[in-house]
């Protein structure tokens, strides 16, 4: 049950993460990366089928506070202090990606 990933698709997504890789970097993360669907896609064959949904027994469904409507900022007031703003309302920030 071996995964059908190729060196075409690490270097896709290293492309798409804007990652630059290594040669010995694109062999490693290749394997690491196909082992790691091989055993998500074992994963997908365990039988789930008669297992009940249930916390784990040291974790509550108890909320730790009450859920309370509160005020919060008018949009004038959240725009005031935006570093720029469009003329509907709209915060305007920098472009950070694909610099």
């Amino acid at each position: 049950m071996s995964s059908k990933l190729t060196r075409t698709d690490i270097e896709r997504i290293a492309a798409l993460a804007h990652l630059e890789l290594t040669e010995e970097e694109i062999k490693l993360f290749t394997r690491q990366l196909a082992q790691i669907l091989d055993y998500a896609q074992q994963l997908q064959q365990v039988n789930t089928e008669d297992v009940s949904v249930q916390w784990h027994h040291g974790i509550t469904a108890k909320p730790l506070r009450s859920d309370v409507l509160r005020p919060s900022l008018t949009r004038d007031d959240a725009i005031a202090n935006a570093p720029e703003s469009t003329p509907d309302g709209l915060f305007k920030v920098p472009k950070v990606i694909g610099e």
